[in-house]
């Protein structure tokens, strides 16, 4: 399998990104055959970029000339006094600054989604019921629908107002943003593709994710996507909060994510003139629209740490037990977003890819618990075994904090005879769960959409109780020990 020919699909069937490398056999590659671009990697790292050489200033940020006649604008994505570990900024050398604007103008509210998770509004709803969505449709080709007009309110908590909380939505399209550009001034959207790739072009460069991998573009940064046909995947967007690499503890220096698979862009502008473009900015919920006539993506360098970037998941290193008991589902968090409760993160993004299963004498499945986090999961392709009814990918599951789950009675029993061989999991899969310490509110979209449907309880009536049957050794057991005989009232 050489490096030229690997497809899309022979990535999701490889149990790792360490088996499209053939053992050193071939050149080692960062990205897939099928990426058109460049990229730099490392998380959290201070990058800098330009695409014609010698612009970017050196010794200070903001001369009083820079070549060619550039503006210098830098972006600030903390306060100016953040600690430096938190301080996030950038500055972008451009044609134009991104104040050379005519305004503002209201824009009809996007109906389908939502941004306020407060009880007092009745637009969002709240119940222990555990939920699920069939795959949201995608638009028919005659109905043309780009990024922006695609997306749908699942489920969220907080407001961005309050610069606390999270949303988390889909989004269906089929059709390429023209002279448009996005921006969302509430939050940072974690975007995650499930049906066709996204072409995604920012200030910074561009950016292309594909079934399997995942990116982040942070509040206030302008985008444009681009799409190949019928399109769909998940979003989570948190307010207040920036995503984070977990820390590892006893792990030590590597494993889960590693930093240097994380991928940002080089600088690639776009410089027009009369060329008539409009930015639409998303704040507190509400669609602005901005028009100008010059294109917004005219960044010729920048430097900075407040970058956009992408991440392949089928090189996560995942851990696990070696020898007894199911691991709590930290082990699978790709990034993180700390909330002020320094014992509880606002939210998670964990996924489910394949991995060896080898402990003995354990129980297998997830055991049968109570979280205090809320669940959201989808699946980005192949099969999920961890459900015990259909789940197709893009489909989605619900499960607010402290509603007790776990799989059929007949997995429990399967899994409880014998040791299952040690074996691969989820082979050619990648399920995902976005996780909350918040209680999650369903928006109006999700609530009434024809795709929910209720996780029937009768799939756990089967769920019979063994120890009655043992009711004499219990007695006998009792009265070894000098106990009390206790029974059913």
């Amino acid at each position: 399998m050489a490096a030229q020919k690997l497809t899309p699909e022979q990535h999701q069937h490889a149990f790792h990104w360490a088996e499209t490398q053939q053992n050193g056999s071939i050149p080692s590659f960062a990205t897939r055959n099928n990426d058109p671009y460049k990229y730099q990697p490392g998380f959290g790292n201070s990058f800098e970029s330009e695409a014609i050489p010698g612009v970017i200033p050196h010794g200070q940020n903001s001369p009083r000339s820079i070549r060619f006649g550039l503006y210098a604008e830098q972006m600030t994505g903390s306060s100016f006094v953040a600690p430096r570990a938190a301080n996030k900024k950038a500055w972008l050398y451009r044609s134009r600054p991104a104040v050379a604007h005519q305004g503002f103008q209201d824009l009809p509210d996007l109906k389908d989604t939502e941004a306020t998770f407060l009880p007092l509004n009745p637009r969002v709803h709240i119940s222990p019921t555990q939920l699920a969505w069939r795959p949201t449709p995608i638009p028919a080709d005659g109905d043309k629908v780009d990024f922006v007009h695609g997306l749908k309110t699942v489920a969220g908590s907080g407001d961005p107002t309050l610069r606390e909380g999270l949303a988390t939505h889909v989004y269906v399209c089929n059709t390429s943003m023209a002279n448009d550009a996005f921006v969302n001034s509430d939050g940072d959207f974690l975007i995650v593709p499930q049906q066709g790739s996204l072409d995604i072009q920012t200030e910074f460069g561009f950016l292309y994710v594909q079934p399997g991998e995942i990116c982040v573009i942070q509040r206030g940064q302008r985008f444009k996507v681009r799409v190949e046909g019928p399109t769909r995947g998940y979003i989570l967007e948190i307010w207040g909060s920036s995503f984070q690499l977990p820390e590892l503890g006893a792990l030590g220096a590597n494993g889960l994510a590693n930093s240097r698979d994380f991928l940002h862009p080089v600088a690639a502008y776009h410089v027009t003139k009369d060329d008539p473009w409009t930015v639409t900015y998303k704040l507190g919920g509400k669609f602005f629209a901005s028009r100008q006539n010059h294109c917004p993506f005219d960044v010729i360098a920048w430097h900075g740490n407040y970058v956009p970037y992408k991440y392949d998941l089928t090189k996560f290193v995942n851990v696990g037990s070696i020898s007894v008991d199911h691991i709590d589902p930290s082990i699978f968090c790709v990034l993180t977003a700390p909330s002020r409760d320094p014992a509880a993160p606002l939210c998670d993004f964990l996924i489910f890819s394949p991995r060896w299963d080898v402990a003995s004498h354990t129980y297998r499945p997830p055991y049968y618990h109570r979280n205090c986090a809320s669940e959201l999961m989808g699946l980005i392709y192949g099969e999920y075994g961890g459900r015990s009814d259909g789940f197709d990918p893009g489909s989605i599951s619900f499960e607010c904090g402290f509603v007790p789950h776990g799989v059929a009675y007949e997995q429990f029993a399967m899994a409880s005879r014998d040791d299952p061989p040690v074996m691969q999991i989820s082979k050619g899969s990648i399920a995902f769960m976005f996780e909350s310490s918040r209680a999650l509110m369903v928006a109006d979209w999700a609530w009434n959409s024809k795709e929910k449907h209720e996780h029937d309880p009768k799939m756990w009536d089967d769920l019979v109780d063994n120890f009655s049957e043992h009711k004499d050794e219990v007695e006998a057991a009792l009265k070894e020990a000098g106990l009390p005989l206790r029974g059913s009232q």
